[in-house]
């Protein structure tokens, strides 16, 4: 795992660096999308998550959930289009998780890709997803995690 600023980025995600979300493609096709800890540090504890329901489509760059925290409330916006395919119930009864663990238990929804190939190219991931983040924390004057 790498660290910019002392927020962890795994290099093996793919990252929405303008919406602070990361994205795996799973084996069985869907994509797991999450907050980075960059998000999670910026918005401060999370203390409430509402997920677009299993079912329900989502367009890129459009809200897959919305998050609040103690100081902000807002989208989560999905780096990809598709169908929501799981929700995290754990998250759900324990928002913290999305501060805890972002890349872990702290995940936000799957989704059921439109168009994997095409959405995904825009993302970055390892050492251009780094400078990335690193250039955008510097931008925003971003102190640290």
């Amino acid at each position: 795992m790498s660290e910019v600023k002392g927020c962890d980025l795994p290099e093996d995600l793919l990252y929405s660096i303008e919406n602070n979300v990361w994205v795996r493609q799973e084996s069985d096709g869907t994509a797991t999308i999450g907050l980075t800890s960059y998000a999670g540090s910026l918005a401060g504890q999370v203390v409430s998550y509402t997920p677009k329901k299993a079912g329900k489509s989502v367009k890129k760059d459009k809200s897959c959930a919305t998050v609040e925290s103690g100081k902000w409330v807002g989208p989560a916006k999905s780096p990809i289009g598709g169908e929501v395919a799981a929700v995290n119930d754990a998250v759900s009864a324990n928002p913290a998780l999305i501060n805890n663990d972002p890349y872990g238990e702290g995940w936000l929804v799957k989704i059921t890709p439109d168009n994997w190939d095409g959405d995904s190219a825009a993302l970055k991931t390892g050492s251009d997803a780094l400078e990335a983040f690193k250039a955008k924390m510097e931008a925003d004057g971003f102190k640290g995690c």
